[in-house]
């Protein structure tokens, strides 16, 4: 038994010490080999370098093509063979490339399809892809990953500076990690993880991401997984003070009328938990102290602005006559001289504030709008969710709920009557409620619930039809040419 046991462990330190030698040969041929940003030769040269064999070819993806609009009645039998070609080459090993324009260097998507991506190919990649200074898109379907790797490629993808989509499609990992990608040092904007075998847990660790740390993440795909109503619940709760996400698509999973009434709640107003509610006040009370601090910084000089922040104390301690009595004083001469000289231009106290120097205002607002103090994006941001104009009832503060969610994809789920009842009553109190002040949360404009146990002759389905159709940005007639194509 204790060779047995002895065995194990032996084993273990073998592999890890054969993966950190790989790891040391993809270096020591990085180091000796300088990249010069065309994947097409880097890529061989650094996997020969390492001594990986077996490496697909690095092509040019082809272009999308779209059916025509006459087709030959008879094709030849050289472009029936094409056809039997590119329909059965994705499924092939291989590394493709998308550029930007015809030059080699332009590369702006990476596609690897059908390959095992180990830890010395990872490290050959970790070298390839932040040589593409103008990589936007990398693609892996079915490359066998792990949980152990994925944080060497969230390490990898933060070395590329553009790049701002990752899809992981065909990856199913046996202990939850895809959360992982979505920290608060994420700069990724698109995230697909489609075909991956996510289930509850993985969608508990998705929602707290989605609630907490991520403010980067515009669309989210989890469509053709195991999440059922209680992974729904888990992102509809991460989904209550997330206002980034955009899209977000959970078709084809194991979703009924539990998960979708969570995710509807989200979408009209809701009562804050007790923990939401202490946030809120510490936030209040953090923005009020942050302007009382500012105050007599921009009015220095006053003695009055000290005590803005106890207003309440700070007039009992001054006499109420010298209080009100001294600036009235002070303000009638300055008047008085304002009114004398009312033909001075507008333009001149304002080149001398700008400094002593005698130059006209126009030419220092160049310098002023190239400042980094000017362009700092902290007056743009949005402000956090729990400041957000909320109201009282039955005791509770009620925020207005997430306006944010444009799309939502639910597909191919197990949703009833019940359900779609559940979105349409809060559709309607999106449409029916007025605009919020932030720019952006116009509400959802797009829902998608066919392939669902609802028939579609539903009066509940036809009405949120209704709805959606004059906000969709993307309406199906588009004009009058096919109404008459189509009605011949």
């Amino acid at each position: 038994m204790r060779r047995r046991g002895e065995r194990v462990p032996r084993e273990k330190a073998v592999v890890e010490e054969e993966m950190k030698s790989a790891g040391r040969k993809a270096e020591q041929a990085a180091e000796q080999y300088q990249c010069t940003g065309l994947l097409e030769q880097d890529f061989p040269e650094l996997c020969a370098r390492a001594g990986i064999a077996g490496v697909p070819k690095v092509t040019l993806r082809p272009a999308p093509s779209f059916p025509a609009d006459e087709e030959p009645a008879e094709p030849t039998l050289t472009e029936v063979l094409a056809r039997i070609e590119r329909k059965y080459s994705y499924f092939q090993p291989c590394i493709q490339v998308e550029r930007e324009r015809e030059d080699p260097p332009s590369v702006r998507a990476v596609f690897l399809r059908g390959w095992k991506v180990e830890e010395d190919v990872l490290g050959v990649l970790s070298q390839c892809l932040p040589a593409l200074a103008g990589l936007q898109a990398v693609h892996f379907w079915k490359v066998g990953l792990t949980e152990r790797l994925l944080p060497a490629l969230a390490a990898l993808l933060a070395r590329c500076p553009c790049l701002r989509t990752l899809s992981l499609e065909g990856n199913p990992l046996p202990e939850p990690a895809f959360h992982t990608l979505m920290g608060s040092e994420s700069a990724l904007a698109h995230l697909s993880l489609r075909n991956n075998s996510i289930g509850d847990a993985d969608a508990r660790l998705i929602g707290q991401s989605l609630s907490s740390s991520n403010r980067s993440l515009v669309s989210l795909v989890l469509s053709f997984n195991r999440i059922s109503d209680l992974g729904a619940g888990y992102i509809a709760q991460g989904l209550r003070l997330n206002r980034s996400l955009l899209s977000l698509s959970l078709a084809n999973n194991d979703i009924g009328d539990a998960g979708a009434v969570r995710l509807a709640e989200v979408l009209g107003p809701f009562a804050l938990m007790h923990a939401e509610v202490v946030e809120r006040r510490r936030l209040l009370l953090a923005e009020a102290l942050g302007q009382s601090r500012t105050t007599p910084k921009e009015t220095e000089g006053q003695s009055e602005r000290p005590y803005s922040l106890h207003s309440s104390t700070a007039p009992d301690k001054l006499p109420p006559a010298k209080h009100g009595k001294t600036p009235a004083k002070k303000k009638e001469p300055l008047r008085k001289e304002e009114a004398r000289q009312p033909k001075k231009p507008a333009p001149e106290p304002r080149a001398a504030r700008g400094g002593r120097d005698g130059k006209p205002s126009g030419q220092e607002k160049p310098s002023l709008e190239g400042s980094p103090c000017v362009q700092a994006p902290d007056s743009a941001e949005p402000p956090h969710p729990l400041l957000e104009e909320a109201r009282q009832h039955q005791g509770s503060v009620v925020l207005p709920g997430n306006r944010a969610l444009l799309n939502l994809n639910l597909t191919h789920n197990r949703i009833t009557e019940r359900g779609l009842g559940a979105f349409l009553a809060a559709l309607e109190g999106q449409q029916r409620e007025k605009k919020p002040k932030v720019p952006g949360q116009q509400g959802l404009l797009c829902l998608s619930l066919e392939k669902n146990h609802v028939p579609p002759t539903s009066p509940a389905f036809v009405r949120l039809q209704e709805l959606l159709l004059p906000q969709d940005p993307l309406p199906k007639a588009q004009g009058p040419e096919e109404r008459q194509e189509s009605g011949a």
